[in-house]
């Protein structure tokens, strides 16, 4: 555990935020600009690009589990994590930009297969530094509330990553040159290459000595295949699954993985041809919503003192669904601003703005709850299994999103966006159909979501107890309160 100092003065704090600006980078291009680059530069069909891109998540869910797995059993001087993270250091920002900047020239016969294969990769080496990375905060903090900041901190860098990138990309790349010219997806991919590869460096080496100094796992999977790694983990993770309260949000990350698979491919379709926003207007909604995770970060300290954690997500959360809806439904009754009008943007703007802030603090309480679950678990099986924990949580939301996505490709084709060049090319009736079909979807999911975590039952007093009997176990050993005991 962490010194009790303000996580915001502990240096430890911003190097392990610091690595989700990879992925907040990463998060984004998948979501918003892969469709759009696969359908409208590639020129493949939407109902293809989005098969390409559900087998690579779908591959990408699988991996998470074996290195998940692998980095709780890994013994090495570096620590459990690191070695994977120094891998993905590499390997990421190599593939992120050989996916946006292709090295050869492609032809109808291998678009799907570059598309696919670049998919594969860019995910197993996001999963590298992913998994291991956010699975270091029980070790570096066990307090209830305190973990919820380190999180906010750590969401902040991902949303300011990954949307601060977005948003000059809209000012000069891609919005720049439109979505459906390769010129402003080759510079961004350089551009974005470069600043996962800074943040990966940053929060390896910022972490490095205090993770080399914990204990090593007392079994180790270095003796084993791949497969023999796959089917371990498979065995940890039907183990998991007893305990009710990761069921919770193992089952919870399926719904919103497909909502939020969905939503996301839709946005830039959305945004330039629904409500016929420029790419500068675009990149303008980017820069109001760099406010949103300042927001949460001040919010979720002062929640954190009035509800629960999961008071807290279904407040977010419901916040969210209420709201999503009112600018599609406003504008198809007339009684939004003109479409592409400055007063548009600025009203849509507000509503992005308060909804990232819902997203941002829902998702601080998952990974928070996520993070008591890990104590409750050792409890009862005296394993320590972070990294499965959170590649689990993972691998739900990554294979339902590749449903999202392959739903959001399929709505492109039904409504016929694919060949949409300026927004006088979608009509009233292809708004109509559009939103007939992804709003109720989107909702009815989200709402199921909700009805589930209301299962879920670690409040403070629970993961404190937790803590006190992790300690009297350890005690004998001579092990601290917050050591790590792995075993198989």
């Amino acid at each position: 555990m962490s010194a009790l100092i303000p996580p915001e003065r502990n240096p430890l704090c911003w190097y392990y935020g610091s690595a989700s600006i990879a992925f907040g980078i990463k998060n984004n291009a998948f979501s918003y600009l892969l469709l759009p680059f696969t359908t409208q530069v590639l020129g493949m069909p939407g109902y293809v690009a989005a098969t390409a891109l559900v087998i690579a998540m779908l591959w990408d869910a699988v991996s998470d589990l074996v290195l998940g797995h692998w980095s709780d059993k890994t013994s090495s001087r570096l620590g459990r994590r690191h070695p994977f993270m120094y891998v993905a250091l590499i390997l990421l920002p190599l593939s992120f930009w050989g996916m946006f900047d292709p090295m050869i020239e492609l032809t109808d016969d291998t678009k799907f297969w570059y598309v696919l294969v670049f998919a594969i990769l860019i995910r197993t080496s996001t999963t590298l530094v992913e998994v291991p990375s956010v699975a270091q905060l029980p070790e570096l903090e066990s307090q209830y509330e305190r973990r919820s900041r380190w999180l906010s901190i750590r969401h902040a860098f991902g949303w300011m990553g990954g949307n601060g990138l977005h948003t000059i990309n809209f000012f000069f790349w891609v919005g720049h040159y439109t979505m459906s010219v390769h010129t402003g997806y080759a510079i961004y991919a350089w551009v974005g290459a470069t600043v996962i590869a800074i943040s990966i460096l940053i929060s390896s080496l910022g972490t490095q000595k205090y993770f080399a100094a914990l204990p090593r796992p007392e079994s180790s999977v270095h003796d084993r295949n791949v497969w023999a790694v796959l089917v371990h983990a498979f065995k940890e993770l039907a183990q998991s699954l007893s305990n009710k309260n990761f069921a919770v949000l193992f089952f919870n990350g399926l719904l919103t993985g497909i909502a939020g698979g969905m939503l996301a491919a839709l946005y830039l379709y959305n945004t330039n041809y629904f409500f016929g926003f420029s790419g500068e207007q675009i990149a303008m909604t980017g820069v109001f919503v760099l406010i949103s995770p300042l927001i949460s970060v001040i919010t979720i300290p002062y929640l954190s003192t009035i509800f629960t954690k999961r008071q807290i997500a279904i407040l977010a959360i419901s916040c969210f669904i209420l709201l999503t809806p009112f600018p599609y439904v406003l504008f198809l009754f007339g009684v939004w601003p003109g479409m592409g009008s400055w007063l548009s943007l600025f009203l849509y703007s507000v509503f992005i703005v308060i909804e990232v802030v819902c997203l941002i603090i829902n998702g601080v309480m998952l990974d928070s709850m996520m993070a008591d679950v890990v104590e409750e678990s050792e409890v009862d099986t005296s394993r320590r299994s972070e990294g499965l924990f959170y590649a689990t949580r993972s691998f739900a939301a990554k294979a339902m999103s590749a449903g999202g996505i392959f739903l959001a490709g399929i709505i492109v084709s039904v409504v016929g966006m694919e060949s949409f060049v300026t927004a006088s090319d979608m009509t009233q009736d292809h708004r109509i159909l559009l939103t007939s079909i992804f709003l109720p979807i989107y909702c009815g999911l989200q709402i199921s979501a909700i009805v589930l975590l209301m299962l879920y039952r670690i409040q403070k007093d629970t993961h404190e107890q937790n803590l006190t009997k992790l300690a009297e176990r350890r005690a004998p050993l001579g092990l601290s309160a917050s050591a790590t005991v792995t075993s198989s």
